[in-house]
């Protein structure tokens, strides 16, 4: 099953459609791609798919989901 996984952009490097940020996925961290959405900032919960934020998510809607989804076993699956 694939998830779309909230995650905390830590940093943000690149521009335009080349943008990528290290995101954390509750302390585990990957590269993401940000060209999807360029409004995001440093701090901001991304709902991130395949490896590109799909879109901003508020912090409490982000920590539920994590929370749910580590709850279910979800996030010891992450790549």
């Amino acid at each position: 099953m694939c998830l779309a996984v909230p995650g905390k952009i830590l940093s943000i490097s690149g521009f335009e459609e080349m943008r990528s940020g290290r995101v954390s996925f509750n302390g585990v961290v990957k590269e993401v791609s940000l060209a999807c959405v360029p409004e995001a900032q440093v701090g901001d919960y991304v709902v991130v798919h395949v490896g590109f934020a799909l879109s901003i998510v508020d912090e409490e809607e982000a920590l539920r989901t994590l929370e749910t989804l580590q709850q279910m076993g979800e996030l010891m699956e992450l790549p």
